[in-house]
């Protein structure tokens, strides 16, 4: 039984850290709500912006679907009673993310049938709704959401063998009357802008660009401080369920997520390591850094997935029930099988490989920063 709980422990980890990157390479979306402000109206500025966020935008959508399939292999109770349950929230994000990609695939295509204009329309949609409702619904792994699970359905020979029942007809639009959700939801869009710009500055050669970038870099860093102090403050003042896994006993425990990050010094360092890089990389985008991104971006990466094993570390409910606290998932009640669990590990030692690649790959497109001229030589035009 501990081995399995150190499985169930180390998926949960992948998740978290899966979980870490996506959240930093929304930059991409944080970009296209910008292209129109940053370029001035003009329209080679424009492609010039929307150029350099098209070498990454493919890498956002794969880290996407990886984190989505991750937690439908590791955690398959979770898959079910999310992504069945609050299927209003996930299929908006999945449509504001497909449209992206057809927007990417189509704009500079000649003779395309809606035209340049309406797929930018397109990659502006995609990164206000797609920032702010992932955001959203990243926020009920802490807050909760309205459902019950039935697990002798499981077992169950009298034919029903509906395991989750969502309790709201809202089917998880719900979780915006939660102001916790929406303030992480915005924090997420805010910061999206906010290393977007730190992107430009390290991709993209044009004066123009880079002075139109100043004030709204300082407005997305500003509103991205509060709305997640104010997320952040109150998930720590809140209480959250902690669990037995030997027992599968679960009850109400104050200020639970606080006593993570204590009780786990190792956790709560991390915590504050990433934040220490986020505010660094803060204060160095607001002087115009050229490196500014390789130290907000890891600084995010860290402390998103510290956020990420503090819901679901120290035998806490990562998913709190708001209709029936034993029905809450942790990590011990929601997994895979040993067996597959197991199975998925082997595979999961191919990940700092690849993590490797895409990091030397990333490294080989930025180095030299992109002007308006490169645009004719591009080997590929968005």
């Amino acid at each position: 039984m501990e081995s399995y709980l150190t499985y169930q422990h180390y998926w949960w980890f992948v998740i978290s850290l899966l979980c870490g990157i996506l959240v930093f390479l929304l930059f991409v979306q944080g970009g296209q709500t910008l292209i129109y402000r940053l370029s001035g109206g003009d329209k080679d500025r424009k492609t010039l912006l929307i150029n350099v966020l098209g070498h990454k935008w493919e890498l956002t959508f794969t880290t996407l679907v990886t984190f989505g399939g991750a937690f439908f292999a590791s955690f398959p109770l979770f898959y079910s009673t999310s992504f069945g349950g609050a299927f209003y929230v996930w299929m908006a994000i999945l449509f504001f993310f497909v449209i992206q990609a057809v927007a990417y695939e189509y704009r500079s295509k000649p003779s395309n049938l809606l035209g340049a204009r309406v797929y930018e329309s397109f990659l502006v949609l995609n990164g206000f709704f797609g920032t702010i409702l992932l955001g959203t619904a990243l926020g009920t792994l802490f807050t909760g959401a309205e459902f019950t699970v039935s697990r002798d359905n499981m077992a169950s020979l009298s034919g029903s063998n509906v395991i989750s029942q969502w309790q709201s007809p809202w089917r998880g639009l719900e979780a915006v009357l939660d102001y916790r959700n929406v303030a992480l939801g915005l924090a997420v869009f805010f910061l999206s802008r906010t290393l977007a710009i730190h992107y430009f500055y390290a991709t993209v050669s044009s004066n123009k660009i880079i002075a139109k970038s100043r004030r709204p870099l300082i407005v997305s860093t500003v509103l991205f401080l509060v709305f997640f102090l104010v997320f952040f403050g109150g998930v720590m003042l809140a209480g959250g369920y902690e669990t037995n896994h030997a027992t599968g006993r679960i009850w109400y425990v104050a200020h639970k997520h606080f006593y993570n990050f204590i009780e786990l010094s190792w956790l709560g360092a991390g915590f504050v390591l990433g934040l220490v890089l986020v505010l660094v990389g803060l204060f160095m985008g607001l002087d115009r850094c050229k490196n500014t991104i390789w130290v907000s971006g890891p600084g995010v990466v860290i402390t998103v997935t510290a956020l990420m094993l503090c819901a679901g570390f120290n035998n806490t409910a990562y998913y709190p029930s708001l209709s029936d606290m034993s029905s809450s998932l942790t990590v011990s009640n929601s997994s895979s099988s040993l067996f597959t669990l197991k199975t998925m590990t082997h595979v999961s030692y191919l990940i700092p490989f690849v993590v490797a690649y895409i990091a030397f790959m990333w490294y080989q497109m930025t180095k030299k920063r992109e002007s308006v001229d490169d645009l004719d030589n591009a080997p590929e035009k968005y």
